[in-house]
């Protein structure tokens, strides 16, 4: 086996000239079990087997097996995981930053700006009610008072104001989001802890807290990364004190959102409905109570960003290049556990694998 092998974690059927680069390198690629991925089972010690020589890995989502502190522990010379993906909620983070490994994602614009359309999409289809309408359609039945909808923004000559919408996280998706809204003219409300007052400004936004943006958004849209802070953020406490009639986006992981309160405030009217594109479990159970809501909830197979001529084709290039500039012991420009990089640079600063 080469000294310089690279796992690909989650094939994906990556194209041969993409991986050039790294075979111009004299990198060695061997390819992880597609079961990772999408078969529940216990695959650690195959995963393992499989890293314990290589220098880096990357790859798309493997939730079915995620990349633990025991399977970097394993891998003495592990120095990079590279995402083709903007998520990282299946690697281990803190172990990674402990062990002194980078963790790079890949917030591309064919990715961020996906989940942004999917979206402003979910929010009109269900404040438009197009499913409702189409299938009152189909059923014979025409222009009930039931199919009446929401009108989005502001009407100035009849002082309406138009609607609420709270955005939860307000990093590059969100912000896209909020540039697809401004011609609107719906107030747009924002909670983010962490991110720039800079940001609130540029997205037109105003800036509040959580129980704020709860009590009322008309419409409220996740748009965070799945951390122990945000993990199930949005349960049964925080819906009983949403506003009464509001409806939930969520584009961003499964688990910032509690399914089952979040199913039952739906069905007892508390809520109007949601769109969700991500779930608890994934794919959604056949058992699921999101399931017999009918056309209160529009659901989606966590395919936001899955759209022709983009998708993971521009993460794979930026993973290759991450991949590449870590082996030649420099730290690639989108490192997602950036307090890694003084430890990475004891370890691997300056020290290359290539030419």
């Amino acid at each position: 086996m080469s000294s310089n092998n690279v796992l690909i974690f989650a094939p994906r059927d990556e194209p041969e000239e993409l991986l050039k680069p790294l075979y111009e390198q004299g990198v060695t690629l061997t390819r992880g079990n597609p079961d990772w991925q999408w078969v529940k089972a216990d695959h650690e010690d195959e995963f393992i087997a499989a890293l314990r020589d290589s220098v880096g890995t990357m790859g798309s989502m493997v939730r079915c097996c995620p990349i633990s502190r025991r399977i970097m522990e394993s891998a003495q010379r592990l120095r990079i995981v590279a995402k083709y993906t903007v998520g990282v909620d299946d690697v281990d983070l803190e172990a990674a930053t402990d062990l002194g490994i980078l963790v790079c994602h890949a917030p591309t614009e064919a990715n961020c700006y996906g989940v942004a359309e999917t979206t402003m999409t979910f929010i009109l289809a269900m404040l438009k009610k197009v499913q409702e309408r189409d299938a009152a359609v189909r059923a014979g039945r025409w222009r009930e008072p039931v199919l009446a909808t929401t009108f989005l923004g502001a009407r100035v000559s009849e002082g309406t104001p138009g609607i609420t919408i709270g955005i939860v996280g307000l990093g590059r998706i969100a912000q896209r989001v909020a540039q697809l809204l401004a011609p609107w003219r719906i107030r747009l409300i924002a909670y983010d802890p962490y991110a720039h007052p800079s940001a609130f400004q540029l997205a037109n936004a105003q800036r509040v807290d959580y129980d704020t943006l709860l009590r009322e958004s008309d419409v409220i849209s996740f748009h965070v990364t799945l951390t122990k802070e945000t993990l199930f953020m949005y349960g049964e406490k925080e819906i009983e004190k949403t506003k009464k009639g509001a409806t939930i986006i969520n584009t961003s992981r499964g688990k910032v959102v509690h399914e089952e309160p979040l199913a039952r405030f739906i069905e007892s009217g508390h809520l109007k409905g949601a769109a969700l594109d991500v779930f608890e479990t994934e794919p959604l159970p056949m058992d699921s109570p999101l399931r017999k809501l009918g056309d209160k909830v529009l659901l989606s197979p966590h395919a936001a960003s899955f759209n022709r001529g983009g998708e993971l084709r521009p993460g794979m290039i930026w993973a290759i290049q991450s991949m590449l500039t870590a082996m030649r012991g420099e730290v690639p420009d989108n490192v997602y556990n950036k307090e890694v990089i003084p430890r990475w640079r004891e370890r691997f600063g300056g020290a290359s694998l290539i030419d």
